[in-house]
């Protein structure tokens, strides 16, 4: 987790608040703001924490299963030279090769060399900081500020905005240029994933140090950690103080990546040293410590420290003493509270510090010293639940491994199952596709061989007919003549309509359903139960929006007006309008749906229910919804052939050629009894329009009945035939004529289709056994037009029979 800033962090100085993704164990906490002292504030403090002392001199042991030393402050002082408590003492020693990052400047990547300590607290090496510098304006100068009485400080901060630094979408890059005449240059990132600035226009040839050299007037500084900037003054970089205790820090740190220290009472090859007494001053291995200081008598109150710590305690530098940054050959002695700064006796005596509490260096040396000590208690807690914290997670990237593999396996073996169930299905399907093939193989061989014995008799007769013919005996013709005739015509009309034309379509009129199975593959998905993301509530159905019309039904639902579990979709269900099973007819965000394709005058119940990734809500409460008793329809501009005419809210038809043209109606019928009526209003030159019921891709260019997808009555003026697959059948006389009313009787339940003229059955029942879904249909000519009248009751004399039946 990232903890937020009061300004925007770089690229890589951003505080954390535990470890993250890539990091090791006791990863870093983030650069720290305030200065490098004693201790570094780094990942260090993650290792051996929780190590508590038992008593002066005694080994201290890790609560971590780290074995760790007493923690003291950096060199040999007691609890009585700095104030520490026994608390303090309590911490384990921190491993120096883990504040490496602490101890490397920020621009340079390296060890800091002459580290000056910036008013943000922030440090940089002498030579990086004047790299850095920055020209600015004259009226930024603190002579200026300080002239218009703008200016308290010698360091003023300026404003970002000012400075041009960023950008105003904070890319966490700026632009730093060097002085006046020095172009600007992005900047870099340096090893330890802070700001890197580029160094300015090198400055003229002096004969002062490059730290010391004099800074150009009006400079101005900015930190890379922070990014704070100010205003140098008139002493430049040297009015910064220098971070002596950091030196100090960063050349222990380095004697100990020195080599291994070996034991001083080896009498040939001296082994690798494993303690050191801090008051004999002498390192000694494992055999040479139980050989020459046994843990008895008066060497049982010595105190032996790690090789390293011993290294650190004997080499230690006697203490600088850091000079005044204003008078640089006075010491500083005092301590001033509220610049928070050490001063020395002549800053005293000029008055610079004449109302502020002053107090003695030594003392608040001490007292910071435990407060710093106090503070690294808290901060080594919180990298002990850190570690602790890291060993969990390290738990959980196993336990993840595992149930991975584990659900992975059960995933394959669902998706496996439902793979077989549908290799079962399509070999049950391809049983049917199968048995299809054989059925009109058959039906086409049977109709080559009945014609092929047909054709051979025919053949047969007109060879014979014409040996007769050739026969000059006129008597012995004339007495068989009469009957040859008989047979020719006989012969002839057994090759009439419907002989010569296929009983079998080449198309298959099995049609695969596969989109419910698609929907449900593609709303196939996992579903994640959480005990903090309850399901939603209960859908209500709105009464007032739900309404059927003919064989459709819109239902309207909402959330309840309190709920505040949000629903990410619904699923409306139907019965099948017999009082069935319910089953899905809709699954999405919407709260409106329309259902077409119902049966008519029959009754259905809808429920609906919402879901989202926790569960599905209860159903709501069931509808009952009633579809219309009769059809209401007219014919449909969509699926007609192009040369069909619509008019009168297209229920009148006719047609723009001299071939017949198939036009449907919109509404389609798969269950009852419904009966429909077209009047002639134009018949011209005796056409035959054909009227009747088709299936939707039924061919538009010919007439009705033609192919296998139509059942139809064709008529003229005089008679009538029923038309199905090209097969003409029932001749019946009775035509019509301009005004005549056609009837239409589709009763699904008796699975027959009838016809009417002017209220008269035509001809017997036509077609039977018919099933499936049909759509009113005609086709005709320009030679003729009708108009269509729906919502008609069965016929009275057709109902009192079915009953009777």
């Amino acid at each position: 987790m990232r903890n937020s800033l009061s300004r925007p962090p770089s690229n890589g100085a951003r505080l954390t608040g535990g470890a993250g993704p890539g990091r090791r164990e006791g990863a870093a906490w983030g650069r720290r703001a305030a200065p490098l002292l004693g201790f570094s504030q780094s990942r260090s403090a993650s290792r051996g924490a929780g190590a508590r002392a038992t008593r002066e001199g005694a080994t201290t042991t890790s609560a971590a299963g780290q074995g760790a030393g007493r923690h003291r402050p950096v060199g040999p002082l007691t609890s009585s030279d700095t104030g520490c408590s026994c608390r303090c003492r309590a911490l384990s020693l921190v491993p120096m090769e883990e504040m490496e990052e602490e101890l490397k400047c920020p621009v340079c990547g390296s060890f800091y060399r002459e580290p000056i300590i910036l008013p943000c607290s922030h440090n940089l090496c002498q030579a990086c900081a004047r790299n850095i510098l920055v020209q600015t304006p004259e009226s930024e100068s603190p002579q200026s500020r300080r002239a218009s009485g703008s200016g308290v400080s010698d360091y003023d901060y300026l404003d970002l905005d000012k400075m041009s630094l960023y950008s105003e979408a904070d890319s966490g890059y700026g632009s730093y240029g060097g002085f006046a005449s020095a172009p600007t240059t992005p900047c870099q990132k340096s090893p330890n994933g802070v700001r890197v600035f580029p160094p300015a226009m090198p400055p003229p040839a002096t004969h002062l140090s490059p730290a010391l050299a004099a800074v150009p007037r009006n400079s101005c500084i900015t930190c890379p950690q922070c990014h704070r900037s100010l205003i140098l003054d008139d002493r430049g970089l040297r009015g910064f103080p220098k971070n002596r205790v950091l030196e100090g820090v960063i050349d222990r740190y380095q004697q100990s990546k020195a080599a291994a220290l070996k034991c001083q009472l080896c009498e040939k090859a001296p082994k690798e040293a494993t303690v050191m007494c801090e008051q004999c001053d002498v390192f000694y291995c494992d055999p040479c410590r139980l050989r020459c200081h046994p843990p008895r008598g008066p060497l049982a109150k010595h105190r032996l420290v790690p090789p390293a710590q011993g290294r650190v305690s004997r080499r230690l530098s006697p203490r600088k003493v850091s000079t005044c940054t204003d008078h640089e050959l006075e010491n500083h002695s005092m301590y001033c509270v509220q610049c928070k700064m050490p001063v020395c006796y002549q800053c005293l005596e000029e008055g610079k510090h004449s109302s502020h509490e002053v107090k003695a260096l030594g003392a608040m040396w001490k007292l910071h010293k435990n407060q710093l000590s106090q503070a690294l208690n808290g901060l080594s807690d919180r990298a002990k639940e850190a570690k602790e914290f890291l060993v969990q997670l390290r738990n959980m990237v196993q336990q993840i491994q595992e149930n991975s593999v584990e659900f992975e396996a059960c995933l394959v073996a669902q998706c496996d199952a439902l793979i077989d169930a549908l290799n079962r299905r399509k070999a049950q399907l391809l049983a049917r596709v199968n048995k299809e093939h054989e059925h009109k193989l058959k039906v086409v061989r049977d109709q080559i061989s009945h014609c092929t014995v047909k054709l051979r008799q025919t053949t047969g007769l007109m060879e014979y007919c014409l040996e007769v013919i050739k026969e000059n005996d006129p008597s012995g013709f004339l007495q068989i003549s009469d009957a040859l005739i008989r047979r020719v015509h006989l012969t002839e009309d057994q090759w009439g309509k419907g002989t010569l034309t296929p009983r079998m379509t080449t198309d298959f009129d099995l049609s695969l359903d596969n989109s419910p199975l698609l929907q449900s593959i593609h709303q196939l998905d996992f579903v994640q139960v959480k005990a903090s993301s309850p399901v939603p509530a209960t859908p209500i159905l709105q009464l007032e929006e739900c309404c059927t019309h003919n064989n459709s039904a819109t239902l309207s639902w909402k959330q309840p007006p309190l709920s505040t579990v949000p629903a990410e979709g619904y699923i409306l269900e139907l019965d099948d309008g017999s009082g069935g099973q319910f089953r899905e007819v809709y699954v999405g965000k919407e709260t409106m749906c329309t259902v077409d394709g119902l049966h008519f005058n029959s009754t259905y119940n809808a429920r609906v229910k919402a879901f989202n990734k926790t569960g599905v809500s209860p159903y709501s409460k069931t509808l009952v919804l009633q579809t219309s008793e009769v059809a209401w329809f007219a014919f449909d501009p969509g699926s007609a052939h192009s040369d069909i005419i619509f008019s009168n809210d297209n229920l009148t038809v006719t047609c723009s050629s001299y071939d017949d043209r198939v036009v449907l109606g919109k509404t389609g019928f798969s269950k009852g009894v419904h009966y429909w009526e077209l009047t002639v209003d134009r018949y011209d030159n005796h056409p035959d329009p054909a009227f009747g019921v088709a299936r939707i891709d039924v061919m538009k260019d010919v007439m009705l009945g033609k192919d296998d997808k139509a059942w139809a009555m064709y008529v003229d003026n005089n008679r009538s035939w029923f038309m199905h697959n090209n097969s003409h059948t029932n001749r019946t006389e009775g035509g019509i004529t301009k005004g005549a009313t056609i009837g239409v009787l589709l009763d699904l339940n008796r699975k027959t289709l009838t016809f009417f003229i002017n209220d008269e059955q035509q001809g017997p029942i036509a077609f039977d056994n018919v099933e499936g879904l049909f759509f009113p249909a005609v086709s005709l000519n320009r030679n003729v037009q009708v108009t269509l009248h729906t919502g008609l009751p069965v016929p009275d004399f057709y109902s009192s029979r079915a009953s009777i039946a």
